[in-house]
């Protein structure tokens, strides 16, 4: 494939659209951009080729140049000495050198028209590589982006990893159950500080029938003592 047939096709790819039928969208940008770098280090070397021989032919358009006023001189000299002759032939050499400028003068307006081709490619190819080149960074950030969630939600969905949240669940499930049958067996037990105060309140109210009681019970004896004593 030539130069120029590569440079158009990279010239005419829509980006978007080649990376759309990719199926590593990294890998085809990388090798598009390594494509248009080495499209563009080719015509960049054919530019300055271009120049050098513009170059080149400028220099033998001046030295035809002075060639031509050189030949005219010596015509004017041979006419002054009447010999038409020489100045004939003097004349045709100058014709000749004309005929070459005219040719090269030719030659420097292509050479001139393929480096404003020239310029215009570099300058087109490259906008296109720069805009490749932020793609390329945004394909790289999206890429890891995206390995990484995809790296994460196989975590998530791994057996494994619910099958440690099932036996989590079961340890809580029987440690809910061990605090209930807790909760339970204490449920009855504990006294608020009411229930406290009405238990003293019990016990001297179970403290006065028993003195009453004792009293009751003692007090025939007692009758029985006195009137031992009185006899």
């Amino acid at each position: 494939m030539g130069i120029f047939s590569r440079f158009s096709d990279i010239v005419n790819a829509n980006i978007n659209a080649v990376l759309e039928k990719a199926e590593d969208p990294e890998k085809i940008i990388r090798l598009m951009i390594q494509e248009m770098e080495d499209t563009l280090v080719e015509i960049r070397s054919a530019a300055a080729r271009c120049i050098a021989d513009s170059k080149e032919n400028r220099r033998h358009i001046e030295f035809i140049e002075r060639e031509i006023a050189e030949w005219d001189r010596r015509a004017e000299l041979a006419l002054r000495r009447e010999r038409e002759d020489l100045a004939r032939a003097a004349l045709s050499e100058k014709q000749s050198l004309t005929e070459q400028i005219t040719k090269l003068q030719h030659e420097g307006e292509i050479l001139d028209a393929q480096l404003e081709k020239f310029n215009a490619d570099i300058t087109q190819l490259q906008s296109k590589l720069s805009d490749a080149k932020v793609r390329q960074r945004s394909i790289l950030l999206r890429h890891k982006t995206a390995t990484s969630q995809l790296a994460a939600r196989k975590h998530i969905h791994n057996d494994r990893i619910d099958e440690m949240l099932y036996r989590f669940e079961n340890a809580e499930r029987r440690i809910d159950r061990v605090e209930s049958e807790t909760e339970a067996r204490a449920m009855g037990h504990n006294r608020t500080l009411a229930d406290e105060i009405a238990g003293l309140e019990d016990n001297d109210l179970v403290e006065a029938e028993l003195e009453k009681l004792k009293s009751k019970m003692s007090g025939p004896d007692r009758n029985a003592a006195k009137e031992s004593k009185d006899v």
